[in-house]
């Protein structure tokens, strides 16, 4: 898997580094039981600060795709974010504000379904 981060990007190293990785397993990539590469490892190739592969890989497992083994790795493993679920709670925290931006900008429940599906579709090839 390729990973590449940009330094100037607005958004935070291990922010970009989660969502390489997430992209990763929804290209198939990186799939259920695959071990992550060590911290110190990643860190080396990608040439960043191991605290930084180690926030992502603790928000990962905190985010329910990622389980961290103390002494063994990080393993792809994933849990259902299923209605009621806390992933399911978090996700809709999360895309609350999203929502409330796009409609206050004028995006109606069409434009912003159509948004939805052209970003499934990046990721799922549909």
């Amino acid at each position: 898997m390729y990973i590449k981060l940009d330094p100037q990007s607005d958004f935070p190293i291990y922010s970009q580094l989660i969502h390489q990785l997430m992209e990763g397993i929804l290209k198939g990539e990186l799939k259920e039981g695959d071990m992550l590469p060590s911290v110190r490892s990643l860190a080396a190739d990608l040439g960043i600060n191991m605290h930084t592969v180690n926030k992502s890989y603790h928000e990962l497992e905190k985010r329910g795709i990622i389980q961290i083994i103390p002494k063994s790795g990080a393993i792809v493993r994933l849990q259902h974010a299923n209605t009621g679920s806390e992933h399911y709670e978090r996700l809709v925290r999360e895309m609350k504000p999203v929502l409330l931006e796009a409609m206050t900008l004028g995006m109606g429940k069409a434009e912003i379904n159509g948004l939805v599906e052209l970003l499934i579709n990046e990721y799922k090839g549909e």
